[in-house]
């Protein structure tokens, strides 16, 4: 009986450290788009009250595992912040996201391109409007990075631009890392862009004017 019992406990110990293991491990993931429609109300609910029960979704798409579920995942693991630098974001799920995010008090800091942010379908005037600080560019060249920090942690970057076109349409990736040296340098390329784009700099007339 004591042989069975310790044999039970080393099993637990090595599953433990299994799990911990596996936690402690830095994500590593790229993922490929085009991504199928998907329902992600699943994952919404969960984000916004951890623990309740699942509630069925009425719609008809259907909510298996996506890279557009895979990339939404990724963002509603921020717990502190959330650093976005986008060209174009017209995905209103992706929208949602990050919108629950605000609401669950991440602070979220969100850069884009001054031309692509009026266009019919952006997301951003609504982010906006919930009280996301956003800033843009005010030069000829677009901003045209495409990037995102978790946490200050995990970077989120590739070639995918933030619409439902890119999403469901096109041949696109996005790299997920954990990897402090790449998120650094991303970082500071943010914080440079965020000062750069600072709404005090603004001028609307020539100084000839």
């Amino acid at each position: 009986r004591a042989a069975g019992a310790l044999a039970a406990a080393a099993v637990t110990a090595v599953a433990l450290a299994v799990a911990a293991w596996r936690r402690a491990r830095p994500v590593r993931e790229v993922l490929f788009f085009p991504s199928p429609p998907c329902c992600i109300e699943a994952l919404l609910a969960e984000a916004a009250e951890p623990g309740a029960p699942a509630r069925p979704c009425p719609c008809p798409l259907p909510s298996g595992d996506t890279a557009l579920s895979r990339l939404v995942r990724r963002l509603l693991s921020a717990r502190r912040s959330l650093d976005l630098c986008l060209f174009s974001f017209s995905c209103p799920q992706l929208a949602r996201a990050v919108q629950l995010l605000h609401r669950r008090g991440v602070r979220i800091r969100l850069v884009t391109d001054a031309q692509y942010m009026g266009l019919h379908g952006s997301q951003i005037g609504r982010l906006r409007h919930a009280g996301i600080q956003v800033r843009h560019d005010q030069h000829s060249g677009y901003m045209h990075h495409k990037f995102a920090i978790v946490d200050r942690r995990m970077l989120i970057t590739g070639s995918l631009n933030w619409t439902t076109q890119a999403i469901q349409s096109n041949r696109e990736n996005v790299l997920v890392v954990e990897d402090a040296e790449y998120v650094k340098a991303f970082q500071e390329e943010f914080e440079r862009i965020w000062e750069e784009y600072n709404p005090a700099n603004y001028s609307f007339f020539s100084e000839k004017q």
